[in-house]
């Protein structure tokens, strides 16, 4: 080692043959041939080509050997010999010494020093993690050895007919050949060789046509001539017209591994493998090694894909367990071209002792590599259909590829896809037995938001993924295991339940084993058991804890009875004790006066009698102020929500609510309002009977009334009744057959919707609302009217009867009743009065014919409506068809309603 640098890397490798076999250098010709074969092959061990590590792994054998000085010395030599250029290779050279170093004493997976045929073959793969690659026979390939019957039942790959040869095993190399131990011998080749046939006989494209002599290393002139084997034919070619079968074996393992050949090298162009055209060769040499050599190929694609992800931390789990489980195949796919190889070796070493009937052949090959050229072919179709895609997405394009008939194939891709699951399969236990998301790559298909904040936690923090839904879990399955993980953040985060999860639901650890995995794919199975069990447990939690804890049903319920005004003796003695101040100007109110009012009713009604809880939720709101409005267009009730059931009741809800109370607020007064009218009305017609040149506009003030008290009462009897009270009952099923609090929310959701929709409050219905709203101006125009007409007869009543009064008595005390004068001047306002009578009655008729016009058109477009409840109303309106009597357009369009309606029964 000291004149390492002084010599040739030749006489090196002949000095460590002699020194090794003790023998002379003119009787290790053979081993130094090997030797120098093995040294300038492209094969290599498992480990990694690294200079560096290699001297430390030789320093750290002499150290556990107790050589520091030796170690010490090596690592000077090898600093000097780094320095120099006299060797090309020194990783192989340094690797060679590692392999000798070894202690012999220390029991190891290593051949022996002396095994010079395991060198080669010691760093090639051994492990098997892979699935089994099931051989299938060809049905026209006959069997002519006893030893079929036993290579039949072997349904590996790797000992298809390989195994046998007795060269090497599966799991590593086998003894040394005889000839590299002791020399050549005919007779102990063919013993060493007896019964190593192949597994099925092809016959022979091309025989061996000639033996050449083994190389001599220089010896001196003492030495004798080293003995002679008769060799095969050279595996690299020898300049012949025609290229040999022997070599184009050679070169088809090397395309096997995807490196160029001396004769097959990869064509861009055409992105294969191929033979140059110039090569002389025969036509179906030709053939049959473009169909070998498309293995090659089908290995670059697969290989290409895993070293190219295998390393990019954003192709995510999912995206490292699919190149794992490819990597694996091809370890199987390696371990098969470990064989070919140390077969290949076993011929080279062997020359001409070797059987023809156990060499390799061109087809012998085709058919070894039949079932592992399909494999590869459907890995490397599965490749393609798998770029671009990670997570989920990558798992579903799996999966498409299990729906195959050969069930070979199945069992392949449902191992890659058990395989691919699995980290999945992680996710999702961590989700629905923890809550917890560690999704760095977004492959899990729940997504999580981190910037929404609590209060939003249910409606927009999590969410669905839908192109990372496997395509083997369904849409209601993956719905089940977004809501499992959000209502156990939820109940931590927003109810502030510290109740572990393991006492909500048995919890169930996750597993990294693929058969668990496989479990991902039986959607009836027991996947599917595991879901619906955390899903029924956690719902049942939650929606237990929002009404043990936060009385969400008694919540729901005082949104009915205020903000619905279904508390009906409230909401009437309300509008008694708010009337003197909602009259006034809308900017003269003030809440504070309110909120004591609202007090005030709830003491005298039946509202006292609810939970603190909710009475104090209920307040007071003043809408925006806009000129000309008085207190009833501004005054709102309000309904404070905070906490988990503000998940319930959002703030869309709750504006709702208030759109729908303005709504119902405004026709209650219309009642309230025509209530006041209809009084009017019985108290003064009697007073007013002594003025018979009123009784026509009385009369008609009375049918206008009557009129609008048919609309009003129509319209509330449709909504509180066909509208409210459906609706709520509808809800109110659903709430209690809700399974989680997603059918609360939709449910509600969908109730809000119908009672926007039918009282005309969507944006459909708005020219529907506008013609409702002018119906109730009108009703406000109709009471001032008669205000004014009741407030001017009575006045004039009562001068009437104070003119009655002292003329009366006049007469008591002896004088004249009246003077000329004053029955003059009584006349003369009487008829002043009389005159402004015809004005009332046409100020009525013109009120009237507006109030007609505008309620004709509401049933108008009533009719028209798509909504068959509101279709129905219109034949509630105009029950008597008064209203149809009176404008011809509503004539056509009642008869076709009710015509479609006859024809519905």
């Amino acid at each position: 080692m000291a004149t390492l640098d002084q010599k040739s890397p030749n006489v090196l490798l002949q000095n460590l043959c002699c020194k090794i076999t003790g023998k002379s250098e003119a009787d290790v010709a053979l081993q130094f041939q090997y030797a120098v074969r093995v040294i300038g092959s492209n094969y290599a061990p498992t480990i990694e080509r690294d200079e560096f590590l290699v001297s430390e792994k030789i320093k750290k054998e002499l150290l556990k050997q107790r050589r520091e000085a030796d170690a010490a010395l090596f690592s000077e030599l090898h600093r000097k010999l780094q320095t120099q250029g006299v060797l090309k290779h020194r990783w192989s050279i340094l690797y060679l010494l590692l392999s000798l170093c070894e202690d012999p004493r220390k029991p190891s997976n290593r051949v022996p020093v002396c095994s010079y045929g395991a060198l080669l073959a010691q760093g090639l793969p051994r492990d098997v993690h892979s699935t089994t690659f099931y051989y299938a026979r060809p049905q026209s390939l006959p069997l002519s050895y006893p030893e079929r019957s036993a290579t039949a039942h072997n349904s590996s790959m790797a000992t298809s007919g390989i195994g046998s040869m007795g060269a090497f095993t599966i799991n590593g190399p086998g003894p040394t050949p005889p000839s590299l131990l002791t020399g050549p011998g005919p007779q102990a080749v063919g013993e060493s060789m007896r019964g190593s046939h192949l597994a099925w006989t092809l016959p022979v494209s091309s025989s061996p046509s000639g033996a050449a002599a083994a190389p001599r290393p220089p010896s001196g002139p003492s030495s004798s001539p080293a003995p002679r084997l008769p060799q095969r034919p050279r595996r690299d070619g020898d300049g012949s017209a025609e290229i040999g079968e022997a070599a184009l074996v050679r070169d088809i393992l090397y395309v096997f591994q995807g490196i160029d050949g001396k004769f097959i090298k990869m064509c861009s162009p055409e992105n294969c493998y191929k033979i140059d055209s110039k090569v002389p060769l025969c036509k179906s040499l030709r053939d049959t090694s473009s169909r070998l050599a498309e293995l090659g190929w089908l290995h670059n694609k697969i290989r290409k894909y895993t070293d190219s992800h295998s390393l990019d931390r954003a192709f995510g789990l999912v995206g490292q367990s699919f190149c794992a489980a490819l990597h694996q195949e091809l370890k199987e796919y390696y371990r098969l071209l470990s064989v070919l190889h140390a077969q290949l070796q076993v011929e080279d070493d062997q020359g001409v002792n070797m059987s023809v009937d156990n060499s390799l052949t061109l087809k012998r090959l085709l058919v070894w590599t039949y079932d592992p050229k399909i494999r590869l072919k459907t890995l490397a179709a599965l490749v393609d259909y798998c770029q671009g895609r990670k997570g989920g997405e990558l798992a579903s394009a799996v999966h498409a590829y299990e729906k195959t008939g050969d069930p070979h194939m199945r069992a392949l891709i449902q191992h890659i896809l058990g395989l691919v699951s699995n980290p999945i399969l992680n996710f999702l236990y961590r989700w629905i037995y923890d809550g917890e998301l560690e999704d760095t790559y977004h492959e899990f298909f729940v997504a999580s938001d981190p910037a929404v904040k609590t209060d939003r936690l249910w409606h927009d923090k999590y969410s669905l993924r839908k192109s990372m839904i496997p395509s083997f879990i369904t849409m209601d399955q993956a719905r089940k295991v977004l809501l499992i993980g959000k209502s156990i953040n939820f109940l931590h985060q927003v109810c502030h339940d510290r109740t572990p999860p393991g006492k909500i639901m048995p919890a169930s650890k996750s597993t990294d084993s693929p058969k668990d995995a496989v479990l991902f794919t039986d959607l009836e199975g027991a996947f599917q058991s595991k879901i619906d069990a955390a899903y029924f447990e956690t719902s049942k939690y939650l929606l237990d804890v929002l009404n043990k804890n936060y009385q969400l049903l008694e919540h729901l319920q005082a949104m009915r009875r205020y903000l619905l005004l279904g508390q009906g003796d409230f909401i009437r003695h309300l509008m008694d004790l708010l009337k003197p101040e909602l009259v006034r100007a809308a900017t003269t109110l003030y809440q504070h006066n309110l909120t004591g009012i609202l007090e005030t009713a709830v003491r005298a009604t039946n509202a006292q009698f609810d939970s603190p809880e909710i009475l104090k939720r209920l307040d007071v709101r003043l809408l925006e102020v806009s000129p000309g409005d008085t207190g009833w267009d501004v005054f709102s009730l309000d309904y404070h929500v905070e906490g988990p059931i503000a998940t319930v009741f959002t703030r869309e809800c709750m504006s709702h609510y208030l759109r729908v109370f303005n709504f119902l607020w405004r026709a209650k007064r219309m009642e309230y309002i025509l209530t006041d009218i209809w009084k009017g009305q019985m108290c003064n017609s009697k007073l007013l009977k002594s003025m018979p040149e009123l009784s026509g506009v009385l009369h008609q003030c009375h049918l206008l009334a009557s009129e609008m008290v048919h609309f009003i009462h129509q319209m509330q009897y449709y909504v509180t009744f066909e509208v409210l009270e459906c609706s709520w009952d509808e809800l109110w099923n659903k709430v209690l057959q809700a399974q989680d609090l997603d059918h609360i929310i939709a449910a509600h959701d969908v109730f809000l919707d119908t009672i926007i929709s039918r009282c005309l409050l969507d944006v459909n219905n708005r020219s529907l609302l506008n013609q409702l709203r002018a119906v109730f101006d009108q009703i406000i125009e109709f009471q001032n009217a008669q205000d004014t007409l009741y407030r001017s007869a009575l006045e004039e009543l009562q001068l009437r009867i104070q003119f009655e009064d002292k003329k009366r008595q006049r007469e008591e005390m002896g004088e004249w009743g009246v003077t000329a004068e004053q029955e003059a001047e009584e006349n003369r306002r009487v008829q002043e009065f009389k005159d402004t009578i015809p004005k009332m009655c046409s100020q009525l008729r013109l009120l009237t014919h507006f109030y007609q016009g505008i309620v004709q058109e509401f049933l108008r477009l009533l009719m028209t409506c798509s909504d068959e409840s509101l279709q129905f109303l219109s034949f509630r309106l105009d029950f008597n068809e008064h209203y149809k009597a009176r404008d011809p357009r509503l004539r056509p369009s009642l008869g076709a309603t009710r015509g479609r309606r006859s024809s519905n029964i």
